[in-house]
């Protein structure tokens, strides 16, 4: 289905009854990210997964307003509420996971428990944030110059997906073809919309959130591994799982491992609240 968010129009899916899970995908990605466990998942879950602004089957405005954080957690809001949905189970990875941690943040109320993929709570200083912003800008710029096809043979070159090299062709194959079929414009708006350098930093809030957390990285992703240990030593109920041998999207990685992690933490706070 379309849903219509102040002229911007979001791709959203629906499947399967129970407690609601929302599922947001990372940047280049659409929600056909999540469809190795959408199936499974519906059975026992209602999945809603929505192509974040710029991405997949959703609008790619040439205004840079409606790209930002703020502006995609209202269209959570909104969404939940045409739902007639009061509380979600949510998961994000990446940039996704950035917004699910923002929204949890900031609409606690919403939220049943969160998983986060890869994720971080922005950039500590503004110094730090300044620079990325920077970084984003030119990055922003060089895919509206050169194109899709340029910018993704570029990123599928940096180092935290260096590990996806070793997934069998026919998955480094799906992967690529669903960063292929997005927009310039889409994707250099977000970056300056809703990049790391541009969301606020949530470090400070994180001893206020009081609901599940789960944390999952790839033990060779040394970064979220570093940011992840740090996020868990501040969030008040948490559990941080990391899977070995594994890079940045564990998802696609390592796809049996991240489906029974998720669904064990699932099942777990389920049963928690009957």
């Amino acid at each position: 289905m379309y849903y219509r968010y102040e002229d911007v129009s979001y791709h959203v899916e629906v499947q399967g009854k129970g407690t609601p899970l929302l599922l947001l995908h990372g940047f280049t990605g659409s929600s056909q990210t999540w469809s190795t466990f959408t199936k499974s998942w519906a059975r026992y879950y209602q999945v809603i997964t929505i192509d974040i602004i710029g991405h997949g089957k959703t609008d790619s405005p040439s205004d840079v307003a409606p790209y930002k954080m703020t502006q995609m957690m209202n269209v959570i809001v909104s969404l939940l509420d045409r739902l007639r949905i009061e509380k979600a189970f949510v998961l994000g990875y990446s940039m996704g996971a950035r917004l699910a941690l923002a929204f949890s943040i900031h609409y606690p109320e919403r939220v049943k428990a969160l998983i986060l993929e890869s994720g971080s709570p922005g950039l500590k200083t503004q110094p730090e944030r300044m620079a990325r912003q920077a970084a984003d800008e030119k990055l922003a710029a060089f895919i509206r110059e050169q194109g899709v096809l340029k910018f993704v043979d570029y990123w599928e070159s940096i180092p935290m997906f260096k590990t996806q090299k070793r997934m069998p062709e026919k998955d480094q194959a799906l992967v690529r073809q669903e960063r292929l079929a997005q927009c310039k414009l889409g994707l250099a708006n977000s970056l300056i919309g809703m990049g790391t350098g541009a969301q606020q930093s949530y470090w400070e809030k994180l001893h206020t959130l009081l609901l599940p957390v789960l944390l999952i990285t790839g033990e060779l992703d040394q970064k979220f591994c570093e940011i992840a240990k740090d996020m868990s030593n501040q969030l008040k109920f948490c559990r941080y799982k990391v899977v070995l041998n594994t890079g940045h999207a564990i998802h696609v990685e390592q796809p049996r491992i991240f489906g029974k992690i998720v669904s064990e933490f699932l099942s777990q706070h389920e049963e928690e609240e009957r």
